[in-house]
């Protein structure tokens, strides 16, 4: 047996978080987070507040292991897009990757990315973007470009997820290997 398999978490438990989760998305739809309480979240999610305190300290410790979840989620699909290498098409396959990933997961993306509401998940993937953009141009950079690396990166990643908050808030017009096509030309264009 694995470690993987001794760590099992009681699919109750899983449940529970998830209902606990959607309801708080669905607060988020309809009011500021500064607004939500534990009792609001509680009863959206037909639960009492002592199971919620059971998973989680607040409100703040839930929003940090829910970014810290969508952050894994994220670098496990790009690791992954990363893995299968053996084509040059790995920018493509890591985009087409990642927006059907967020496709998948629309209604929380679009609540916790499209509203200036959650600053925490945009900063996570924003992290996660640029921290993919530096290996990517660390790779492809050239050292006689008249544009200095840092400024390349800070633009990449800033351009793609505001290309991602659009398209979310835009109620996602474009399929996810669309996108990704449009997106993939788009960096060959400025990498020339």
């Amino acid at each position: 047996m694995t470690d993987h398999e001794n760590t099992r978490v009681d699919p109750r438990i899983l449940r529970t978080r998830q209902l606990i989760k959607d309801a708080l998305i669905d607060l988020l739809q309809e009011m500021e987070l500064n607004k939500i309480t534990v009792n609001r979240i509680a009863e959206r999610a037909t639960i009492n507040r002592v199971t919620f305190y059971l998973h989680y300290r607040d409100i703040q410790d839930m929003m940090e292991k829910m970014a810290q979840e969508m952050a894994e989620d994220i670098e496990d699909i790009m690791r992954s897009a990363t893995d299968k290498e053996s084509t040059g098409e790995t920018d493509s396959l890591m985009l087409e990757s990642l927006l059907e990933h967020i496709a998948g997961n629309g209604k929380f993306y679009k609540v916790v990315l499209g509203t200036r509401r959650t600053p925490i998940f945009t900063e996570r993937l924003l992290k996660i973007l640029t921290e993919a953009i530096t290996k990517r141009t660390e790779k492809s950079f050239r050292a006689s470009s008249d544009v200095q690396r840092d400024v390349a990166i800070w633009y990449g990643s800033s351009a793609l997820i505001g290309t991602i908050v659009a398209w979310l808030r835009n109620d996602m017009p474009y399929t996810p290997q669309y996108l990704a096509k449009q997106l993939t030309m788009l960096f060959r264009i400025g990498g020339k």
